[in-house]
């Protein structure tokens, strides 16, 4: 049971960092943004890419690879995203997951379509009645808490933070004020796509590398933003964490359901609330 509640916590982490960039900007642009998966996947190659430069060290790979993507998630919200700012919400579904599919078509062209492993980057574990917990693990959950935290630092005790609320919560009336809302959304567009990078950094050890990683994790991404509430921090991150543990315990009792209880969840939690886009 340990075991399982740790590798629930461990996935609702991850599920966290990535889905928070994705519930940040609905919020913000009203864009459903199906290349938030591209940057996940380009995340995780940059680090496969990267490592072997660096002595096969992960955490300065990590860092590099996390940083790497600022350069495509700016070409994507410039020359794409921006312009369906105020458009139907089908034109992002479309633009959105039409850059997904040219970027997927990129990665096999540039890294081919062969699975990638990656070793277990810590190699510890540590006893817990009785049970041995991944070193690696235990540090997803607690550095998911801490982007937790740094989002809520970001967003009650930062100008620009300040500034993303109240874009969320009125953008017409923050638009009065003169305050160039766009200029601020394409902030927290960077911001989202680099954890959506570092979710593929952290999940690649455990997974495998590959051009279509991003798919999978794109639907949970979005049933996680669902069921938490579009543009909800707290809700997205409460969200993430039940989610993962309902795919954990579920897994335990008949794996192939483990995803598909998911949809279930979010689709009861849409009956019973549901979501204006």
């Amino acid at each position: 049971m340990i075991s399982t509640i740790a590798y629930g916590l461990t996935l609702g982490g991850i599920l966290y960092i990535i889905s928070i960039g994705l519930s940040l900007t609905f919020g913000t642009m009203r864009i459903v943004n199906f290349a938030h998966a591209l940057v996940y996947t380009v995340g995780a190659y940059v680090l496969v890419a990267v490592m072997p430069m660096l002595g096969g060290w992960f955490a300065p790979a990590a860092i590099f690879a996390v940083l790497g993507v600022i350069p495509l998630a700016w070409v994507i919200e410039r020359f794409v995203v921006r312009s369906l700012y105020g458009e139907s919400i089908d034109y992002a579904i479309i633009a959105t997951y039409a850059v997904l599919l040219i970027g997927v078509d990129a990665i096999k062209w540039i890294w081919g379509a062969t699975p990638i492993p990656l070793s277990d980057p810590i190699n510890a574990s540590v006893g817990f009645f009785g049970v041995d917990l991944p070193v690696y693990r235990l540090l997803i959950i607690g550095l998911s808490l801490l982007v937790a935290l740094g989002m809520e630092l970001f967003f009650n005790k930062t100008i620009i933070g300040k500034i993303v609320v109240a874009g969320l919560e009125d953008k017409e009336a923050t638009l009065s004020l003169g305050i160039n809302v766009a200029k601020y959304f394409s902030i927290v567009f960077v911001l989202g796509s680099c954890l959506a990078a570092l979710g593929g950094v952290l999940y690649a050890p455990i997974t495998t590398v590959h051009p279509y990683m991003g798919f999978q994790v794109l639907l949970l991404s979005f049933a996680v933003v669902l069921v938490g509430g579009l543009g909800s921090i707290r809700g997205t991150l409460i969200s993430a964490f039940a989610l993962g543990m309902v795919m954990s315990v579920t897994g335990r009792i008949w794996g192939p359901a483990s995803e598909a209880m998911v949809f279930f969840v979010m689709a009861i939690v849409l009956v019973f609330k549901p979501v204006e886009v």
